[in-house]
């Protein structure tokens, strides 16, 4: 949104209450840098930041010549995308938070960068030789070994933090200490195979698609795409009631499907739509948590999904564009609830939209819908059956070619190179958290955890899937706290899937969108709730209030996930008609209505708590697959509604 327009947005929605001013800049940076690992970077300037910039912007000349010309083997490609990752993450992320030196880095970091990166190039020179050992390896390939892992852990907790480590921590002590493998298995598995461990599907698919995508993502936010994003959403819903709260739930996911992450996505619109939310007269904890979930939804929104959608691919075995496909109406689900809260919490406040006059005009942005082309072409070269790795790199360079018709976004010579510098830096900790979490997954596999995993949770449930899946739901949860969407799914998928996949039957896709689902959800859901800290810092709320008010705004995915294991129709999965997918999507959007309804208490007049009951009840029961289920729910909808236009009437007449 250009700033003459956001200047007439602010006045329209009038001046702010004392002392509820929405948080600086300043402020976001204060509390990101306290909870949000990667927001805690080194300060590099003058000719420092001009070397780190050139460097990082041909490591990723590099990724493009390995994925799209070199012909490197699998172990090769990983250990040199690894191997030039980690000085980067010793460059980009110091010891400990709160170091604001300026272009300082201790000799301990230098050393730990050169030493850490000798393992990864060790083995692609002696590449060969360590094929031909298989499992015998030497003491050197040990010493390696661990030299690599425990620098990639210190890699980890710098840009990502401490849980995973904690998760990963427990499955190496159980590998060595409870299933009593020897050191020099475990070593090998988890550094130099490549079908287990560190080099195993998560950071193969991080160095071949995500990286190439998340350069895609760099470019495509350089043309000012997420600025076009805002102003449609403004156009688009601005002058209904609560527009600011509706415009952050729009633009949200729409910058959603490029950001692919939570809390940038929150800090990036929410900047924009917090404060004019406020000052439309949400409180600020809602304001704050309206952003937080809307960004939230931006995980599960296709075609991005956090990156997490690449390797959902890899596996379920399933094509790229079907996931993108099968996951679209979920998430629409998703948005459709949260709107839906904040469109009853604006009339139950009696919350005005903007005026027309201070909105973006269609005639203006209208004329700017190209910018949309690389997004477009990279979705229909997909369909087309074009790589993942040529898509990225084509859609990459239309973005470039895009910017350049946008006077406002032209990408200079130096504006390209830091757009190749902005996808190094957000690969890093992607990459690292990659990493841990394919040890992770090894560990499980070369243990035979699973196993065990699936006959406990059976027997806990006692064959129920209900139960099952409510067991899975809270392990997803707690496992996915402070744990960045890729890795946190990667988690998901080696220890919560396979539980519902082999012990209960669930197909295999909806088992993986429903761990996806509730791992994501910890973005939001306290007491590690990234995002709603970083709304509430915005908005200068409680972070724990905006924390639980955001959780219940994102009710929809709580439910949405039990609905498509239950009815694959949802996903598209599996026989069905055309009728059946139509009844299933009406009543799941008719379930979330009669849902928010009673959740905000609110519908044409406020709700009496046996009133608000009902319409829980009847919601509840249109989302239940089954014809039986839809028509009580329809019969108890109706009766709520009628009851309450009926409060309504008879508050009209009494006010006149």
């Amino acid at each position: 949104m250009s700033e003459p327009d956001l200047t007439k947005i602010n006045q329209q929605a009038g001046a702010q209450p004392a002392g509820e001013a929405s948080g600086s800049q300043a402020d976001v940076d204060a509390i990101m840098k306290k909870y949000d690992r990667e927001s805690n970077v080194r300060i590099w300037e003058g000719t420092p930041q001009l070397i780190i910039r050139f460097v990082m912007a041909a490591f990723m000349l590099l990724m493009i010549y390995m994925n799209m010309l070199a012909k490197w083997s699998g172990q090769i490609r990983c250990c040199v995308f690894l191997g030039c990752l980690v000085p980067f993450c010793f460059l980009v992320y110091p010891l400990k938070k709160g170091d604001g030196r300026v272009n300082h880095m201790p000799w301990y970091d230098i050393v730990l960068a050169i030493i850490g990166a000798v393992p990864f190039f060790y083995y692609v020179i002696n590449f060969e030789k360590i094929v031909s050992m298989a499992m015998n390896i030497g003491l050197l390939e040990q010493i390696m070994a661990v030299i690599g892992i425990l620098v990639i852990f210190e890699c980890c907790r710098r840009s990502v933090g401490i849980p995973i480590l904690c998760v990963v921590g427990f499955f190496i002590m159980y590998s060595l200490f409870i299933r009593g493998m020897s050191l020099k298995l475990t070593l090998y598995n988890l550094f130099f195979a490549n079908d287990n461990g560190m080099l195993s599907t998560p950071i193969s698919v991080c160095s071949t698609f995500i990286v190439l995508f998340l350069l895609f993502g760099s470019f495509l936010e350089a043309t000012g795409i997420s600025n076009f994003f805002i102003s449609c959403a403004n156009a688009l819903v601005g002058w209904a009631s609560g527009g600011p709260a509706k415009v952050a739930v729009v633009s949200s996911a729409l910058c959603g499907m490029v950001s692919g992450s939570s809390v940038g996505n929150t800090v990036t619109t929410g900047s924009v739509t917090i404060p004019m939310m406020k000052r439309t007269g949400y409180p600020g904890e809602f304001a704050g948590a309206v952003e937080a979930a809307a960004s939230t939804g931006g995980q599960i929104m296709p075609p991005i999904m956090g990156a997490a959608a690449f390797i959902m691919a890899e596996m379920t075995k399933t094509e790229y564009s079907q996931i993108i496909v099968r996951a679209i109406l979920p998430a629409c689900l998703y948005f459709t609830g949260i709107f839906l809260m904040v469109h009853f919490t604006a009339k139950k406040l009696g919350l005005k939209g903007l005026s027309r006059d201070s909105l973006p005009k269609w005639g203006k942005l209208l004329p700017k819908i190209y910018m949309l082309v690389p997004l477009v072409a990279l979705v229909v070269l997909i369909v087309n059956g074009q790589t993942l790795a040529r898509s990225a790199c084509i859609a990459s360079v239309l973005c470039i070619i895009v910017s350049l018709v946008n006077k406002e976004n032209r990408l200079t010579p130096m504006g390209f190179v830091k757009a190749l510098e902005g996808g190094t830096k957000n690969t890093i900790s992607i990459a690292m958290a990659c990493a841990v979490a394919g040890m992770i997954g090894g560990c499980i596999t070369m243990t035979g955890l699973a196993a065990k995993l699936i006959a406990g949770v059976v027997k806990l449930s006692n064959g129920h899937l209900i139960i099952a899946l409510i067991l899975t739901m809270l392990c997803c949860i707690v496992l996915g706290m402070g744990v960045p969407t890729t890795a946190n799914y990667v988690i998901m998928a080696s220890t919560c899937a396979p539980i519902l996949v082999k012990g209960m039957d669930v197909n295999i896709l909806a088992a993986n969108l429903f761990v996806f689902y509730f791992g994501i959800v910890a973005d939001i859901t306290p007491p590690v709730a990234l995002a709603a800290y970083a709304g509430s810092a915005i908005a200068k709320s409680n972070p724990m209030k905006t924390a639980f008010n955001a959780t219940k705004l994102a009710i929809a995915a709580f439910i949405i996930p039990y609905v498509f294991v239950y009815n694959n129709v949802l996903i598209f999965v599996g026989d069905f008609t055309v009728i059946d997918a139509v009844l299933a999507i009406a009543t799941c959007f008719l379930g979330m209505y009669g849902i928010s309804i009673g959740l905000t208490g609110f519908f044409k007049a406020n709700t009496p708590i046996w009133e608000r009951i009902l319409f829980l009840a009847g919601g509840f029961c249109m989302i239940l697959p089954g014809l039986q289920t839809d028509l009580i729910g329809l019969a108890i909808l109706a009766v709520a509604i009628v009851l309450n236009l009926s409060h309504a009437k008879k508050g009209a007449v009494t006010a006149s």
